[in-house]
């Protein structure tokens, strides 16, 4: 394997006299050209002890390092080189092949990231990073980059049976879903069934569920309702996680469960839904583990459109009490005193016969009813919200609010009134307490709406939600083995078949 330096071409006649006017770090560079490492090593780092090192110098010197087999050497002289210069292609290339020679996998992949942004990530790369894994038998690992590898380069129908075995020798996942259905686990469903043997809970007894808890290695049950308990208060066979959204922390069902057959709770509410689970059930912090994963918006999905302040409102969310409709018709009043050309557009259904009547009685009462429309269920949320140019939430209480973060992602200007927690999930900027202050925020020539979207990026991605899911199973996956291998005789790891052993891109 041969590493890149920057040695450059020099004209052979007068080459004694050339060569002598040349200070120490051009001798280095003209004795790496020639293929004499250690001579080359030699005037490098005396250039380095002279100058206190620049970024150039240290990686070519990691790059001679690397060639003359000093590979755990090189890195720290690469390590140094792109702290002084991290976005150099060379230097991080350099280092992921100083991290693979040494078996640090780990630290390459975490490298990946920066390449595909500099585009230099490759297949190659990616599958000798897998064999890396397989050869220290991580099988997480090992189907991360492969799969990666798939997403860079599709064609390689070789890695499909290699997927597929390392995948039946991971732990089997069985998902169980209550409360308000699949909506919040789609995305996290089809994560695991690329990397997990799965199973979706489809019966109706509580035999039924047993039995699948009892095929699966880790059971998943998404919110905190019903299922979560029944699986609970059976005999632990598996490794369980209970998913909880917001209102269960608000219902009994959190005070049923069994949480000692539980390994990891998962809650996706702000810090005021732990302070209700707590309420409900003071010493669950003793009886469990408990993470906080945020939902994340796919923004492949959610496309962003630049766009300015503009007229039209967008609440988006089923209709019912805790969304407070009231509010937001309060607030459009007040607004439409001001400026009687804004207009306020529904998406969603009505879930409450009682709160329809009220809402479409309060549009005519206020005199609103040229403003404010009811658009129903939208399947395709972006496209409802091309022509928005604020999303606004009335909300008593959220975990997070997805069509909120969802309309942001698309480049949308959030108004939010200040339900508890609102402050720990968007910060202060988008947040009303009064109808005025909601006026103001519609009313303000700030918009940003590149701000919107990096916001998003930066904290509720997709990506980053299933990265923590990610671990958590990795964590599950790595106690089950070694439960597994402390009940076998003798010492020893599980191996893949022979066949498997080597991966070509």
């Amino acid at each position: 394997m041969t590493l890149e330096t920057d040695a450059g071409k020099y004209d052979e006649h007068g080459r004694e006299n050339v060569f002598e006017k040349m200070n120490d770090y051009e001798k280095g560079l003209k004795f790496a050209d020639a293929g004499d490492y250690r001579q080359a090593l030699e005037y490098i780092q005396k250039h380095l002890q002279a100058t206190g090192g620049d970024a150039q110098a240290l990686n070519d010197a990691g790059a001679i390092l690397h060639c003359l087999g000093r590979s755990e050497d090189a890195i720290m002289h690469l390590v140094n080189a792109r702290n002084l210069q991290s976005d150099s292609a060379e230097i991080v290339w350099n280092l992921v092949e100083a991290y693979l020679a040494t078996g640090r996998a780990d630290e390459a992949s975490l490298l990946f990231d920066d390449m595909d942004r500099m585009n230099i990530l490759n297949a190659d790369v990616l599958n000798r990073t897998a064999n890396v894994f397989l050869n220290q038998n991580n099988k997480a690992g090992a189907i991360e980059m492969l799969l990666r590898s798939l997403e860079v380069s599709p064609q390689q129908e070789i890695l499909l049976p290699m997927v597929q075995v390392i995948r039946s020798k991971r732990p089997k996942m069985a998902f169980f879903c209550g409360g308000d259905g699949m909506t919040f686990l789609n995305d996290i469903y089809e994560f695991a069934q690329q990397r997990f043997e799965t199973r979706l809970f489809e019966g109706k007894t509580e035999d039924e569920l047993y039995e699948l808890m009892k095929w699966s290695d880790i059971s998943w049950f998404e919110w905190c309702t019903d299922l979560a308990v029944i699986g609970s208060r059976k005999p632990k066979v598996c490794e369980n996680i209970v998913r909880l959204h917001r209102y269960e922390a608000y219902c009994p069902w959190p005070g049923q469960v069994n949480w000692r057959n539980v390994d990891t709770l998962i809650t996706v509410g702000n810090r005021f839904v732990r302070e209700a689970l707590i309420s409900g059930v003071p010493d669950i912090e003793n009886r469990t583990s408990i993470v906080k994963i945020p939902n994340g918006v796919n923004l492949e999905k959610y496309e962003y459109t630049e766009r300015g302040p503009g007229k039209n409102i967008a609440f988006l969310s089923n209709l019912r009490a805790v969304k407070n409709p009231a509010f937001i018709l309060q607030c459009m009043q007040k607004l439409h005193f001001i400026n009687p050309e804004y207009r306020l557009f529904f998406a969603g259904h009505f879930q409450d016969a009682a709160l329809e009547q009220y809402i479409r009685h309060m549009v005519n009462a206020l005199g609103l009813a040229d403003v404010v429309f009811f658009d129903g269920w939208q399947e395709d949320v972006c496209s409802w919200l091309r022509d928005k140019h604020y999303i606004v939430s009335t909300s008593i209480i959220e975990s997070q609010g997805m069509g909120l973060l969802e309309a942001m992602a698309c480049g949308v200007k959030p108004v939010i009134h200040n339900f508890p927690g609102a402050e720990d999930t968007f910060g202060s900027e988008f947040l009303f307490n009064i109808s005025e202050e909601f006026c103001d925020h519609i009313l303000s020539p700030n918009y940003k709406s590149y701000k919107y979207r990096m916001f998003i990026e930066e904290n509720y991605s997709l990506r980053q939600q299933l990265a923590a899911v990610n671990s958590i199973l990795t964590r599950l996956e790595n106690k089950i083995y070694l439960k597994q291998k402390s009940t076998l005789p003798g010492e020893g790891s599980q191996k893949l078949e022979p066949q498997t052993a080597g991966i070509n891109s």
